[in-house]
């Protein structure tokens, strides 16, 4: 019995100890997991971290405030015509308009959209510190939704650019605008697309180069124009449309990348207006049935349907055919990424195409063109292009001709307008859909 009892209490005495041993150790396991937890939390809450990012980013964006006159003439008389409008119903009906901007430069320059400020005849910016400038219209590009501001001011606090080609799927970002005009205001999100094509211009048949950078971060109306900006601070795109069916955000807003703003404003600077630089190709994306059809054994990459003779393509030796893979060693899959790559490069810049060539890979150094197809700086300043002088009409001619807008072609030259037939005395109402009353008019027109 005393043995028994002996072993019994041994037997317990290590079964106490093993589970003593066992509740330390998972106690142990319990305390590093919480320690690893909340390390991770902190690790998390460091990198979703804005605070920085925005403090600095509502100091370099500004309000856009627009306004544009409705000069359309009412009840004119031959009274009215032969000696004043004094009596007369004309108006000018102001149309308000706002967005916003980003401060690129210390001396004041500011980049924003195209459409905000787009057949404007006066533009205000107001800063972060409410100080308020008449700001100039250095230049536009509709094709990319961009232009470029200048205000009469130094030492501006301003944004950096950021490679946009390095933003990352779910990396956090913030949308820095003035929404419905509530100033510096600061919304979050991740970046849930890129190299994202909305056809917004395609449906009406106009050109437009749209690779946007896609996110869940709040944009509304009066944001176009704004900063979307990396967790260092940086601007990595321009905000610009919004996906809705109400004209209020309701999931995804779009922005410009920062590398394609980066060269459309030093050309608008340089040139007073973008170099566009081509390949001298039509293309066709590749998916799973493009790809049976055409025996193309990897869904990837882009198919060269022609090559356009004595073209930039042509002349680096790429053929109808072959699947371009990168453009500067950065993968092109669809129309926006090789858009996004093309658009970046001035006529005469060279760049390394990879190919798929019945299955064999090929580099190819390509010197990019123009749309002439050389490599000389594009000029389309509006007298050049037209090749004409004109003058607002005089009231008699109004009356004469019962309209209330134009301007008369006083003098042709080799140009556009006589290239299609116009003579001199015609006048010019309308260019697409654009009221001419003056030549600020004729001016925005063309632009």
């Amino acid at each position: 019995m005393t043995l028994k009892k002996n072993i019994t209490t041994i037997l317990l005495g290590f079964i106490g100890g093993l589970l003593a041993i066992l509740v330390f150790s998972f106690a142990i396991t319990d305390e590093k997991e919480i320690n690893h937890k909340r390390e991770s939390i902190n690790v998390i809450d460091q990198k979703v971290d804005l605070r920085a990012a925005a403090k600095h980013s509502v100091q370099t964006v500004v309000h856009v405030k627009t306004v544009h006159y409705d000069r359309r003439l009412e009840g004119l008389s031959l009274f009215d015509f032969m000696f004043g409008e004094r009596n007369s119903n004309t108006q000018k009906r102001p149309v308000m308009g706002s967005g916003s901007g980003v401060i690129i430069s210390e001396d004041g320059y500011i980049v924003t959209n195209n459409h905000v400020i787009d057949n404007m005849d006066m533009i205000e910016v107001t800063l972060s510190d409410r100080r308020s400038y008449k700001a100039k219209l250095i230049g536009s590009d509709p094709t990319t939704d961009l232009a470029l501001l200048k205000i009469d001011a130094k030492g501006l606090k301003t944004l950096e650019y950021g490679n946009s080609d390095m933003v990352a799927l779910g990396e956090w970002v913030l949308a820095v605008g003035n929404p419905f005009n509530l100033n510096s205001t600061v919304t979050a999100g991740i970046i849930s697309a890129k190299a994202r094509s909305l056809g917004m211009d395609r449906s009406r048949g106009k050109m437009s180069i749209e690779s946007f950078l896609q996110t869940d971060a709040a944009v509304n109306p009066g944001n176009s124009g704004g900063a979307l900006v990396n967790a260092s601070g940086e601007l990595i795109g321009i905000n610009t449309a919004i996906s809705s069916q109400t004209g209020s955000y309701v999931g995804y807003s779009f922005a410009i990348p920062s590398n394609i703003v980066k060269k459309v404003v030093e050309d608008i600077k340089k040139y007073g207006e973008v170099q566009r630089a081509f390949m001298g190709v039509s293309i066709q994306e590749i998916d799973a049935e493009f790809a049976q059809r055409m025996d193309i054994k990897d869904v990837r990459g882009i198919w060269i349907a022609g090559v356009e003779e004595g073209g930039a393509a042509e002349k680096s030796g790429v053929r109808q055919g072959d699947i371009i893979l990168d453009i500067d060693n950065i993968d092109v899959n669809t129309y926006p990424e090789l858009q996004e790559q093309i658009s970046r490069h001035n006529p005469g810049d060279k760049i390394s195409v990879r190919v798929d060539r019945d299955g064999k890979e090929k580099i190819f150094v390509m010197e990019l063109t123009n749309s002439q197809g050389n490599t000389k700086v594009v000029n389309t300043k509006q007298n050049g292009l037209l090749g004409a002088r004109f003058e607002k009409i005089n009231k008699m001619e109004m009356y004469k001709y019962r309209i209330d807008k134009g301007l008369k072609v006083t003098d042709i030259t080799d140009g556009k307008l006589k290239d299609v037939g116009i003579p001199k005395g015609f006048i010019i109402l309308k260019i697409n859909n654009i009221d001419i009353y003056d030549k600020v008019d004729l001016n925005k027109a063309i632009k």
